[in-house]
């Protein structure tokens, strides 16, 4: 009980006036666009608990892995129904599990003064070759889903295999998580979009990653600054 209570007051330490805004407005959006559009009440638990899961690891939140094992579930399920069989497999069989790993990889890495994990960036080499490894995998995958017929097979690949790396770089507390975020909320957008014109009733979706791709951006700065500065502060020691 003294380990949870210890965990609820970290997860609530270090919050500035803004991320309650950004979190709260998210939040908003999310809940106006579902009930003006009459999304089902698996697509909204499934944007909201998304939406609070990369807010929260944003923040070097530990309990953003609770929402995103939730948000990966749902998520697998309303991805089946629209036929991205790279979103089903990459959500069911790689996010759920991830989500416990990560659970217990950042509780090793916690700041106790913050409240946040604490974050790390890579050196240019390394960067160089999980990009260029990532960029193959793209390719290689692609052609496995086009053979099973989904929709946008490579843009599924795209999605698919940068958010597998990505979500390793997250766990290992790496700010180069953010970069690949972008591109997997780009590629994501555009995907569910596409789904939404064709008459698809997935407007929470693409809200949640519309709303993504704000925060990349948000917590791509965040990371690299703080990355940043506990780097220098380790060189000083």
């Amino acid at each position: 009980m003294e380990e949870f209570r210890k965990f609820v007051k970290s997860e609530l330490t270090g919050w500035k006036p803004w991320e309650v805004c950004w979190l709260l407005l998210a939040t908003g959006v999310i809940l106006g666009l579902s009930i003006y559009w009459g999304e089902n009440a698996i697509g909204l638990i499934m944007a909201l608990t998304g939406v609070w899961c990369v807010i929260l690891t944003g923040k070097g939140k530990r309990s953003s892995f609770l929402f995103g094992i939730v948000n990966a579930a749902l998520y697998a399920f309303v991805a089946f129904g629209a036929k991205y069989y790279g979103e089903v497999m990459l959500n069911a069989l790689y996010y759920v599990p991830m989500g416990f790993v990560g659970w217990f990889a950042w509780k090793k890495h916690m700041d106790d003064n913050t409240g946040e994990v604490v974050k790390k960036r890579l050196n240019w080499k390394k960067g160089l070759l999980i990009y260029a490894t990532t960029g193959l995998t793209i390719v290689l995958y692609g052609m496995v889903l086009a053979a099973l017929g989904g929709s946008l097979p490579y843009v599924d690949s795209m999605s698919t295999v940068v958010s597998v790396v990505a979500q390793i770089l997250s766990i290992w507390r790496l700010m180069e998580q953010w970069v690949l975020w972008i591109v997997v909320d780009i590629v994501t957008v555009v995907m569910w979009a596409v789904d939404f014109a064709k008459g698809g009733e997935t407007i929470a979706t693409l809200a949640m990653w519309s709303i993504y791709l704000i925060n990349a951006f948000i917590m791509f700065a965040r990371w690299y600054r703080e990355a940043k500065r506990n780097e220098k502060e380790e060189q000083n020691v």
